[in-house]
């Protein structure tokens, strides 16, 4: 915000204290150099929230020696012309350069691309290029928002895929309503591109468009709210039970919430040697006969809950070994965490509000994961979709296997040492760069073991 401050005694200590007993918490003061009768500056302060900002604006405004010339919030402003940009890659100087880049030279390219079009994956953007498509109606924490209001998390997608693994992505956010239009135009755009990450879409209707798109299109086709978020769980997992010392095929395991993430984690779990694993929705534990499923949850129910199971997750999370919610808030209570299994392991995933406050688990737990920046071991898919899609492009896989993701929740895992691993470091931070690269690695050498690189 911009200030005017006059130069007097007191205004700038009146100023801060106002702030501070107000909540606000002063980041940032530009160069303080008082000289004349007034000083005009920029500050920015750090509010708890929309409402919150509001009234620290208001007593700024109201301090005695200060003008509030005017203010911007730093998230809008960042997000104002969008987060992505197109940057041409040949430079264009003189006739020479355009003859090349554009016509005539263009069309020689285009005849060897008609003549094999395969080198299109090479003389083209589709060899780095991924289309984030979604239809904006399963939106984190947001629900059915519609496809223009989901842009904004669509460019962020994009920001990180070129950030972390030198991807270039771009949203494609579609105005359309059932699967069949999602998938039509998939197939539509998939010559522009070298892979989809589907986001955001609703269940089941992600789980139709996903196993479509897998079927029909010869380029990796990846659901990250199912997959990536699949992949990071079972690193955390492989880690956390390295550090109780327990073993895959021992645990008994209990996920709380079963749409598509649920499902997704439940299939790696198991796939990675999980032997005991029970799902639980809004209706309580899920088993076979329970009522009448989609196919995708059908699957769900024969391949889990061996002993037939049935009540509420209080019912089932004793001796529990391993807890995964991607549910809702407070689903998960204190008395739950006191009966399961020694040296537990909880991961509350829900988000910004996790299945049971962080704070009730201390003492109470072995090992605490959620969603979360502001706690240890953030379960965040950023550790994984760059990496598998750096891996998956530079491999040309023609689809992302369950090797593949297997291979990258491996690397992820691998990159806590023995002498790292502990209680709140048991998955790197997404600012540890070098997990994009073993992740692409692993998934490169994934991709030409399961018989699907090109390269």
């Amino acid at each position: 915000m911009a200030l005017t401050l006059e130069n007097v005694p007191g205004v700038l200590g009146r100023l801060a204290t106002n702030i501070g007993d107000a909540g606000g918490n002063i980041f940032a003061v530009a160069g303080f150099v008082a000289k004349g009768p007034i000083v005009e500056r920029s500050i920015v302060v750090n509010c708890q929230s929309v409402a919150h900002q509001q009234v620290v604006i208001d007593v700024i405004a109201n301090t005695e020696g200060v003008t509030l010339n005017g203010w911007y919030d730093r998230t809008f402003r960042l997000h104002e012309g969008g987060k992505i940009a197109v940057s041409g890659l040949s430079p264009v100087g003189d006739l020479e350069d355009l003859s090349m880049a554009y016509t005539p030279g263009v069309a020689r390219i285009c005849n060897a691309i008609a003549a094999d079009p395969a080198m299109a994956d090479e003389f083209t953007i589709r060899k780095n290029t991924v289309a984030i498509l979604t239809d904006g109606s399963a939106v984190l924490g947001l629900g059915n928002i519609g496809p223009k209001a989901s842009l904004p998390v669509m460019e962020g997608k994009a920001l990180l895929f070129k950030e972390f693994a030198g991807v270039d992505a771009f949203p494609i956010c579609l105005d359309v309503h059932t699967a069949d239009e999602i998938i039509a135009a998939a197939e539509a755009i998939a010559p522009t591109f070298g892979g989809i990450n589907l986001e955001d879409i609703a269940a089941p209707k992600a789980f139709e468009v996903e196993e479509a798109l897998k079927e029909r299109l010869d380029i990796p086709v990846f659901h990250d709210d199912q997959h990536g978020t699949a992949v990071v769980v079972l690193a955390a997992v492989e880690n956390a039970l390295r550090l109780t010392g327990k073993r895959m095929e021992d645990v008994s395991v209990v996920v709380s919430g079963v749409g598509s993430a649920g499902v997704a984690i439940s299939k790696m779990l198991l796939a990675a040697g999980v032997g005991h694993l029970v799902g639980v929705d809004i209706d309580g534990v899920l088993f076979d006969g329970r009522q009448e499923f989609d196919r995708w949850r059908q699957w769900f129910v024969e391949h889990t809950n061996p002993g037939g199971l049935r009540g509420s997750l209080s019912d089932v999370i004793g001796g529990a070994d391993v807890f995964v919610g991607v549910s809702g808030p407070n689903v998960l209570g204190v008395h739950d965490l006191e009966r399961m299994a020694p040296d537990s392991i909880v991961f509350a995933l829900a988000n910004p509000d996790p299945e049971i406050a962080p704070e009730l688990c201390a003492g109470r737990v072995c090992v605490l994961g959620t969603g979360r920046s502001d706690y240890p071991n953030q379960i965040n898919n950023v550790l994984a979709f760059p990496g598998i899609f750096r891996g998956a492009l530079d491999a040309r896989a023609t689809a992302i296997t369950e090797g593949m993701k297997l291979a990258a929740a491996a690397a992820i895992a691998a990159t806590i040492s023995d002498a790292e691993l502990s209680p709140t470091r048991i998955i790197p931070s997404v600012f540890e760069r070098a997990t994009a690269h073993r992740v692409a690695e692993a998934v490169h050498r994934a991709a030409i073991a399961d018989g699907v690189a090109r390269v």
